[in-house]
């Protein structure tokens, strides 16, 4: 059984899709959970209400992942106002897809802004708490196309690579102060925007996974939970996929 009982994480991203469900998954586990949010401000209470329902502890924070300040101060306002912060979960992230001789230059900056450097400013303001107590569970989603790249994809699969190798080197980082630090690399998963896809493409990403079917946003979700918690202590460092064989 996987117990979080009296841990404190953040996700971000957690409005929706598979950050949702994550947030749900943890406090199931017994965490208490802070999620940011940068304009869904009802989305954001409703998450609240489902975490309280839960009998966890909620937050929800208004930050642009994009801005180290507001991390800063996010990361600063849940240690205040929950007492602790053991787990991160760096989810937030976009794409805005373009082939590349087309690609223009706020395409790739913005998508590098959110997906990449919003995970070093959440890990940075997290590193300093993790360090000092001893003990941290760092998971960042990622993607098979950080690995393996995707027509259309230059930047995403820019900035969800340097996210492994962000992760990997915050492991040997932090390693020796008994913080984990692993990659979540999602395939393809049947979220609000994957039922919104054109037909033909969600059917060619089914095609191209082993199980063929699309993943779920709980299959993400119950990994997160297992490597946040002590079964996955002997685990940092590693790029986990959870895409049925999409990528093999």
């Amino acid at each position: 059984m996987i117990d979080l009982s009296g841990k404190v994480a953040v996700v971000t991203g957690g409005t929706r899709g598979i950050g949702a469900e994550i947030v749900r998954t943890l406090a199931r586990q017994g965490a208490d959970v802070a999620l940011n949010y940068r304009k869904s401000v009802d989305e954001a209470a409703a998450m609240v209400k489902e975490v309280e329902a839960l009998g966890r502890r909620a937050l929800a924070v208004q930050a642009d992942v994009g801005s180290f300040a507001d991390a800063q101060r996010m990361v600063q306002d849940v240690v205040e106002k929950l007492g602790a912060l053991h787990i991160l979960v760096t989810n937030a992230g976009m794409n805005w897809d373009g082939v590349l001789w087309k690609m223009t230059e706020e395409q790739f900056d913005r998508v590098i802004e959110v997906d990449l450097k919003g995970t070093f400013n959440y890990l940075r303001a997290a590193a300093a708490v993790f360090k000092e107590q001893g003990w941290g569970r760092f998971i960042s989603i990622t993607s098979i196309n950080g690995l393996r790249g995707k027509f259309g994809q230059t930047n995403y699969s820019a900035a969800k690579a340097g996210v492994i190798g962000l992760t990997k080197a915050a492991a040997k980082d932090l390693g020796k102060f008994g913080v984990t630090c692993n990659s979540v690399a999602p395939g393809f998963i049947l979220t609000e925007m994957g039922e919104s896809m054109p037909a033909e493409f969600r059917d060619a990403a089914i095609q191209e996974s082993a199980v063929k079917r699309a993943g779920k946003s709980e299959d993400v979700a119950g990994l997160v939970a297992f490597l946040a918690s002590d079964w996955g202590r002997h685990i940092t460092g590693e790029v986990i996929k959870v895409d049925g064989g999409q990528y093999i």
